[in-house]
């Protein structure tokens, strides 16, 4: 299906593995993407520290996102504070593309755990109508204050059951 000029690639997920990191990393540190996501971008170290973490926490589903096989981001199923939820992160160069709805889909395929809850910032759009095609639904706003991790905004909070 035409996007533009850009034609839907061919979308899938793998297990991360420890020579992506670096790559995905990269795509964190970019000023619009972490402007979008409303999330401060975490140095090479901190980066590496935390997907160290998460990649040996079985309670996590990490998924490298290839699309006609290049790896263009991330997305995981993931516990905070007992609950369930889905991230995810596309390189800036491949929005638009219809990766991050595809992506989703095929997560949701392998993860069977409802409810599932997801978190975007207001002002992302794109992020909030990803969730929406897949079934996720609005169940409240907020305003949040900066942290050392995120940048004050609005989120929404969405859920899948």
């Amino acid at each position: 299906m035409p996007t533009g000029d850009r034609t839907m690639p061919t979308v899938r997920l793998r297990r991360i593995e420890p020579a992506d990191l670096p790559i995905l990393c990269a795509f964190q540190q970019d000023a619009d993407s972490c402007a979008l996501a409303a999330v401060k971008p975490r140095d090479t170290d901190s980066y590496m520290a935390h997907w160290g973490t998460v990649l040996t926490d079985e309670a996590v589903v990490p998924r490298a996102i290839l699309a006609d096989e290049v790896l263009v981001g991330s997305i995981n199923k993931f516990r905070r504070e007992g609950e369930d939820f889905v991230g995810y992160w596309i390189a800036r160069e491949h929005w638009g593309r219809g990766i991050a709805s595809r992506a989703l889909a095929l997560l949701l395929e392998e993860v069977d755990a409802r409810p599932l809850r997801a978190q975007v910032a207001a002002h992302n759009g794109a992020s909030l109508r990803v969730l929406e095609r897949c079934g996720f639904v609005i169940t409240g706003r907020r305003h949040e204050p900066a942290t050392d991790r995120y940048i004050e905004s609005e989120v929404i909070s969405l859920i899948l059951r």
